[in-house]
C-alpha cells in the first residue's frame, strides 16, 4: 500500500540503465508548439497579458532601478507552475514535490542575494538584524532571531513548495484507491465528482504555490538591493 502510495514520487525508476524521471522537467519544449510563440493567438495574447501584470507586481515590490530584474521572477514563477500541472498528468513524474528540486531553485537565487547585500551594502544588511525601535536589551536575542530567520528562508521556501505538492498528490492518490471497493452509485456520485473538485484545487494550488514562490523570492531581494 505505502510502496504504492509513494510511487509517483519515486525518482529511482530506471528505463535501459537511465533515469529518465528527471527528463519531464524538459518536456516543455517539445509539447509547446511553435506558433504558439510565431503567431500572436489567443493563447499568446492572454500569456503576455498575465506576464504584464506580474512585471508590475514584481517591479513594484522590487522597488528597484534595476530594469529588468523582473523578469529572472518571472521565469522562475512561469517555470515551477509548468512543474506543478505537467505532475497532475498521470504517471508523469512529480518533480515540484522534492526537495532536491525546489533547493536548488531556492537555495542560490538566497545564496547570490546574501553574497550581493553583504558585499555591497554591507550597513543596510547589519541595519535588518536590528528592527527599529527595539531596546538596546533585547538587541543581541534580535540578532540571534533575524539571523536564524535570514539562515531558513530557502529551506522554507523549498519545503513550502514541495510540501503543498506532495500533500494534494496523496489525497487524490488515497481517494483513488478506495475506488474498487465502492458499488458504482458511489463510483459516480461520490468518488469521481470528488476527484474533480480535488484536481480543480490542485490547480489552484499549483498556480499559488509558484506565484508565492517568486513574490517571496522578490522580497528577498527587495531586501538586499
Amino acid at each position: 500500500m505505502m510502496t504504492n502510495l509513494f510511487s509517483s514520487f519515486d525518482p529511482m525508476i530506471y528505463y535501459f540503465n537511465m533515469s529518465l524521471n528527471w527528463i519531464s522537467i524538459t518536456l516543455g519544449m517539445m509539447l509547446i508548439p511553435s506558433l504558439y510563440w510565431l503567431i500572436p493567438s489567443r493563447s499568446y495574447k492572454l500569456w503576455s497579458n498575465i506576464l504584464f501584470i506580474l512585471h508590475k507586481e514584481f517591479s513594484i515590490l522590487m522597488n528597484s532601478n534595476h530594469k529588468g530584474s523582473s523578469f529572472i521572477f518571472i521565469s522562475l514563477f512561469s517555470y515551477i507552475m509548468y512543474n506543478n500541472f505537467l505532475g497532475l498528468f498521470p504517471y508523469i513524474f512529480t518533480s515540484s514535490s522534492h526537495m532536491s528540486f525546489t533547493l536548488t531553485l531556492a537555495l542560490p537565487l538566497w545564496l547570490s542575494f546574501m553574497i550581493y547585500g553583504w558585499i555591497n551594502h554591507t550597513q543596510h544588511m547589519f541595519a535588518h538584524l536590528v528592527p527599529q525601535g527595539t531596546p538596546a536589551i533585547l538587541m543581541p536575542f534580535m540578532v540571534c532571531i533575524e539571523t536564524i530567520s535570514n539562515l531558513i528562508r530557502p529551506l522554507t521556501l523549498a519545503v513550502r513548495l514541495a510540501a503543498n505538492m506532495i500533500a494534494g498528490h496523496l489525497l487524490l492518490t488515497l481517494l483513488g484507491n478506495t475506488g474498487p471497493t465502492l458499488n458504482s452509485l458511489l463510483l459516480i456520485q461520490l468518488l469521481i465528482f470528488s476527484q474533480i473538485l480535488l484536481l480543480i484545487l490542485e490547480m489552484a494550488v499549483s498556480i499559488i504555490q509558484s506565484y508565492v514562490f517568486a513574490v517571496l523570492s522578490t522580497l528577498y531581494s527587495s531586501e538586499v538591493i
